[in-house]
């Protein structure tokens, strides 16, 4: 239990999206009513005039007085978890640390009791890390967003698509069906999930080698091998967009860094024989899942290219030990801030 008014730090992250991030930090100012800490604006390196608008607004609206909404810049654009670590460091104004971080993304938009929800019930479980909300979309659409770790059954069961063998290896998909009541999952989504930070001085923040996809599958591994549980709570409710900074939407192929997050979560948390056994075993259930829909006329759901760009890419990464991302890390230069 931590203190008798703990502290939140809502983080919200923005890139390219000033005006959306405005709603996003109107309804988190709602749901942070009552609450102690603050909400912290980081706009990473968008380099479009958000920073200047989502700065000017805050204080034309009078939401930084006492420090209670702030922006500040990241310095570079090192993607979601570099980002968000950039807040994470900042803390409370002054520097001091809150018991809590709630990491927002800047197109959702929590329900008046959702942050509140969360923050009750890592108060009254100590043995839980983290928790994450139900997530919606703006017409009341189920988003899933509950998990299990990707595996080398997962990887075959997700590539073949074939129904009896969905059965047969039911325990090892990687989504977990939306649950209804509270219930212990592996990982969450990072659209709402509350963290208690005793647990990230412990583990680590997210690992910057990741640009986007992965890094909170990574972060949730290490929490649950340190012992810390991550609870889904279908009662803190959340609306959200997806995808409006990532244009995940839009893709026509899965770019680059997405194979290169994948390749580096499964080589980092179970090493570089385990990632190629992963890789193999997809590639053969993609194979299987080609043939069976080629014979039966099928329409084949699956990106155009995927699997010959996974076959070069991990080929090429298992050969050289290559992490393609991995950006040198700058001098950053302090976070600026305007009040």
């Amino acid at each position: 239990m931590t203190a008798e008014h703990p502290t939140v730090l809502t983080i919200i992250l923005n890139y390219k999206t000033a005006d959306m991030t405005l709603q996003s930090v109107e309804a988190a100012r709602t749901a942070m009513e009552g609450i102690a800490g603050g909400i912290l604006i980081v706009d990473n390196d968008s380099q479009d005039g958000s920073f200047e608008t989502l700065s000017a607004h805050v204080a034309k609206q009078g939401w930084d007085a006492g420090g209670r909404v702030r922006v500040i810049q990241s310095g570079r654009n090192g993607g979601f978890g570099a980002g968000n670590n950039v807040g994470i460091r900042a803390g409370l104004p002054g520097g001091a640390r809150p018991d809590y971080l709630y990491v927002l993304n800047s197109d959702a938009f929590p329900a008046a009791d959702a942050i509140g929800v969360l923050l009750d019930h890592l108060e009254a479980t100590p043995g839980t890390g983290f928790a994450g909300s139900y997530i919606h979309g703006p017409e009341g659409d189920t988003h899933l967003t509950s998990f299990r770790f990707p595996s080398i059954a997962s990887e075959f069961e997700g590539a073949i698509r074939f129904g009896p063998v969905s059965r047969l290896l039911k325990n090892r998909k990687v989504p977990i069906e939306t649950p209804t009541e509270t219930i212990q999952v592996d990982w969450l989504a990072g659209a709402s999930v509350m963290m208690r930070q005793s647990v990230l001085d412990e583990i680590g923040l997210f690992d910057e080698t990741f640009f986007l996809y992965f890094e909170e599958t990574e972060l949730f591994l290490r929490a649950a091998r340190a012992g810390y549980k991550t609870d889904y709570l279908p009662a803190s409710k959340v609306a959200h967009i997806g995808s409006a900074s990532t244009g995940m939407k839009e893709w026509k192929r899965v770019p680059d860094y997405w194979f290169d997050s994948r390749w580096y979560y499964f080589s980092k948390s179970h090493g570089r024989a385990y990632a190629a056994l992963a890789t193999a075993v997809h590639l053969l259930g993609g194979f299987l899942n080609w043939l069976r829909c080629t014979l039966t006329r099928k329409q084949r759901n699956i990106a155009p290219g995927f699997l010959s760009s996974l076959l070069i890419h991990d080929l090429r990464a298992l050969l050289t030990g290559h992490r393609a991302f991995k950006v040198p890390e700058p001098t950053v230069p302090a976070p600026q801030t305007r009040a």
